[in-house]
C-alpha cells in the first residue's frame, strides 16, 4: 500500500513537471513562463523529498523557486517587455525544426547516459560518503568542499550572475525620445 502511495504521487509529481515545463516554454508572455518555471521547480522538489533528498529538495525551493526566480522576475519587469504579442516570435518553421532535431539529439544523449556506467575516478565509496554524512551533516558535506575546493568557481559563478544581471539592465534601459 505505502510502495502503490509513494509510486502514484512520484509519476504525479513527475507528470506535472514535465507539463509545466511543456508549457513554461510555449508561453509567449515571459511573466507566465517564469511562473509556470516555478511550478516545475517546486514539482522537482516534491520529487527530491520523495526519494529522501530533503536537503536539495529545501534548497530547490529556496534558492531556484525563490532568489533566482525573484531575480529573473525583476529584470523581466526593468526590461519592460511589454504586452506579448508585441514581443517577436523567431519560432518559424525552421526554427521549430531546429529545435525539435536539439531536443531529439539531448534526449539521445540522456538515454545514452543514464545506460552507461560512471568512472571509477568520479564514484565516491559508500563507507566515505557515509563517514563524510555522519560527520558533517548534509548541509556541511556540500558546503565544505563548495568553500573549500571550489571556492574559485562558486566566486566566479556569483560574479558572472552579477554581470548577467547588469548586462540585462543595461540592455533593457530605453533611451528616452525628445
Amino acid at each position: 500500500m505505502s510502495d502503490f502511495f509513494y509510486r502514484v504521487h512520484f509519476y504525479l509529481f513527475g507528470l506535472l513537471a514535465i507539463a509545466s515545463a511543456i508549457t513554461f516554454i510555449t508561453r509567449k508572455g515571459p511573466v507566465a513562463a517564469a511562473l509556470w518555471l516555478v511550478n516545475t521547480m517546486f514539482c522537482l522538489a516534491a520529487i527530491y523529498v520523495m526519494m529522501d533528498a530533503h536537503f536539495i529538495g529545501a534548497i530547490q525551493v529556496l534558492v531556484y523557486a525563490g532568489a533566482i526566480m525573484v531575480v529573473f522576475l525583476f529584470v523581466l519587469m526593468l526590461l519592460n517587455l511589454g504586452h506579448p504579442d508585441e514581443i517577436s516570435d523567431i519560432r518559424g518553421k525552421w526554427g521549430r525544426i531546429a529545435a525539435a532535431f536539439i531536443g531529439l539529439a539531448v534526449l539521445a544523449q540522456v538515454m545514452a547516459l543514464a545506460r552507461s556506467q560512471a568512472p571509477e575516478e568520479l564514484l565516491v565509496p559508500a563507507a566515505t560518503a557515509a563517514a563524510e554524512l555522519r560527520d558533517l551533516n548534509a548541509v556541511g558535506s556540500i558546503a565544505k568542499p563548495m568553500f573549500t575546493e571550489h571556492l574559485l568557481a562558486f566566486e566566479l559563478t556569483s560574479v558572472l550572475l552579477l554581470v548577467a544581471i547588469v548586462g540585462a539592465v543595461v540592455l533593457g534601459k530605453r533611451r528616452a525620445t525628445a
